[in-house]
């Protein structure tokens, strides 16, 4: 931008150019609404009086006025005594009323307190019987307001002393740098509070105004403030706080809901981390679980299942070790919190799971699922989802798409969704070609329908792990390999697959940085009235029967939904309710456009492969 126009003559000051910026700005901006937030910023108000105020302390600089006196206040008080014996005519009546006024004074102090230059706090004197061998104290003061301290104290179980247990990252007491944890709290606004205990404590500091004055014992070790690297993490549970029971202070806990980005401000406590929402302001951090600890915690648990973990009181019930963690006895205010050691862990009983679930009804007669990965679901049972690791992540125009992954329960729409896409837009979107061992048919063209490979060469690309999933029907192999996938990327199209949920976490890599959509059904009354005409089917290789949903499919494509959702939850960036076809495309499209197009969160190891 050129450097503005000042015109001829002296040098405007800052308020001129300020009143004069509007105009010299309307040639370089493009939007009518930058112009008018231009407009509205530069003639506000209070910012004029602001460049005002700093146009008469730059005179003040300037000419270094000295004080007449620097006791105004005194000399007001001894002139209103003097006048209190004189004759009660009008004018001194007058003059005593405004000597007396709260704001003649208050501003009369305030010139002396200007023209004594006496601008730091006064601080309480030390005690004239310190020992020589007592410890350096320090002595603190922070000024209260509507903003909680961010700290914890709590009472050591050895020495009896209260210190300071936790800094929260981002708060009042971390920003001011002076109170560290370990600090050892002597007195608060003058009260020892060797001999209270913490909610004592805490009810002085609810009933202070103003400035609180902390006397304390600094830690032995006072570690340097260090830059670290931004991390973030990936929330793939829920979590409240206030339904913890072993958080060491639920009022400095941090809530969040599974899929949201946290940033991490401090993981030097084994147990609990720090955390702030990544798109929130405020910079003051809250407690949340680490993922050792929360890993520990859902291993005792079992396994994900539909059925909700069951708590007994029984002491012969299966137990399971803990780790060191604070109980949630916790008392907290809005300036500091209370923790405290000794914890208490029950006994959990391992609810009971159901470990198979059937995506789709198959045909009695040929009871066996069209594709059976070698990979089974109790391989991804085993995987105990806490936190992911994440980066933004934004597609470089002319690299790969990401490959599209479709889950849902059979009847659900996946093949009408994705045939929807198809038709939208042929140059952009397409579908693998599956690979069988069977004899090629009179009607069917190599590389059309299917890629017709034979038997032994199915077995060896099986034993090369060439399939991201396959299966065998009636003698027969079929399934669907890496180099489909890929072939179709490399065509800079995006590529559409919907597999088994247990295989995508075999797909989570660099290479594909798969998009994970569930589709499920709507609920089993407006299930029956959008599938009322359509039709199932019931086999493969055209060998099924198409026929019309029963009740039965309804109920088991909820549940299996149900079910999907419970098990694999973070594994989807997007949930589609198929409600109605229209309309979940449209959603689909959407959220793939969006993708494409701009910048989202992505596992940070998938920038390292």
């Amino acid at each position: 931008m050129p450097a503005l126009a000042t015109g001829a003559g002296p040098e405007p000051g800052l308020y001129e150019l300020l009143a004069a910026l509007p105009s010299q700005l309307q040639p370089h901006v493009s939007r009518p609404e930058d112009n008018t937030f231009l407009q509205d910023m530069f003639g506000e108000r209070s910012l004029h009086s602001l460049f005002k105020i700093h146009e008469q302390l730059q005179l003040y600089e300037e000419s270094k006025p000295v004080p007449v006196l620097d006791s105004a206040a005194a000399l007001a008080h001894e002139l209103s005594e003097e006048l209190e014996g004189k004759s009660a005519n009008g004018e001194i009546k007058e003059l005593l009323q405004l000597l007396a006024k709260p704001h003649v004074k208050s501003l009369l102090s305030v010139h002396d307190t200007v023209a004594q230059k006496s601008y730091d706090p006064i601080l309480p004197p030390l005690p004239d019987d310190i020992d020589d061998d007592e410890d350096s104290v320090k002595i603190i003061r922070l000024v209260k307001n509507k903003e909680p301290l961010g700290a914890t104290i709590r009472r050591d179980e050895h020495t009896g002393a209260i210190v300071v247990a936790r800094i929260m990252r981002g708060g009042a007491a971390d920003r001011s740098g002076l109170i560290h944890e370990g600090d050892e709290l002597k007195e608060v606004n003058g009260i020892p509070v060797d001999d209270k205990k913490p909610e004592e404590i805490i009810r002085i500091l609810a009933q202070s105004q103003g400035a609180i004055t902390f006397k304390v014992i600094p830690s032995v070790k006072e570690e340097e403030p260090t830059k670290e690297p931004k991390v973030f993490m990936k929330a793939l549970f829920d979590y409240e706080p206030k339904e913890d029971k072993v958080i060491p202070c639920k009022e400095a806990g941090l809530a969040f809901k599974r899929g949201a980005i946290l940033q991490i401000m401090s993981q030097d406590d084994a147990t609990w981390w720090q955390a702030k929402h990544e798109e929130e302001a405020n910079p003051r951090a809250g407690l949340i679980p680490s993922k050792q600890f929360q890993e520990r915690r859902f291993s005792m648990r079992g396994p994900v299942a539909t059925l909700p973990l069951q708590r007994t009181s029984s002491r012969r019930s299966v137990t399971v070790a803990a780790p060191q963690a604070y109980s949630t006895d916790c008392v907290s205010l809005d300036d500091v919190a209370v923790e405290f050691e000794d914890a208490d862990y029950s006994g959990f009983q391992l609810a009971g799971f159901r470990r198979s679930f059937r995506l789709s009804r198959r045909d009695k007669k040929t009871n066996k699922s069209m594709y059976e990965c070698k990979k089974s679901e109790i391989y991804d049972m085993a995987d105990v989802p806490t936190y992911e690791e994440v980066t933004p992540y934004r597609r470089a125009s002319g690299a790969k798409h990401r490959l599209v992954v479709l889950v849902g329960p059979s009847g659900v729409g996946l093949n009408e969704l994705k045939r929807k896409l198809l038709i939208s837009d042929p140059q952009h979107f397409s579908v693998t070609i599956p690979h069988t061992s069977r004899t090629k048919k009179n009607q069917e063209s190599d590389g059309v329908e299917y890629h017709f490979i034979s038997k032994h060469l199915f077995e060896t690309d099986i034993h090369n792990n060439k399939f991201i999933e396959y299966g065998e029907y009636k003698g027969n192999y079929y399934g669907t390999s890496l180099d489909s996938v890929r072939s179709i990327l490399s065509k800079n199209k995006v590529c559409l697959l919907d597999v088994q949920p247990h295989i995508i976490k075999l797909l989570r890599t660099g290479e594909f940085k798969p998009f994970v959509v569930l589709v499920k059904p709507p609920a089993i009354e407006r299930l029956r009235e959008s599938r009322q005409n359509a039709k199932i089917i019931s086999g493969k290789d055209n060998k099924g029967s198409a026929k019309p949903f029963t009740e039965e499919d309804f109920q088991e494509m909820v549940t299996a939904a149900q079910t999907l959702e419970a098990q694999h939850s973070h594994l989807f960036e997007k949930v589609i309710v198929n409600e109605d076809l229209l309309t979940a495309f449209g959603e689909l499209r959407a959220a793939l456009r969006k993708v494409e197009m701009e910048t989202h969160w992505i596992p940070v190891s998938w920038t390292h492969s």
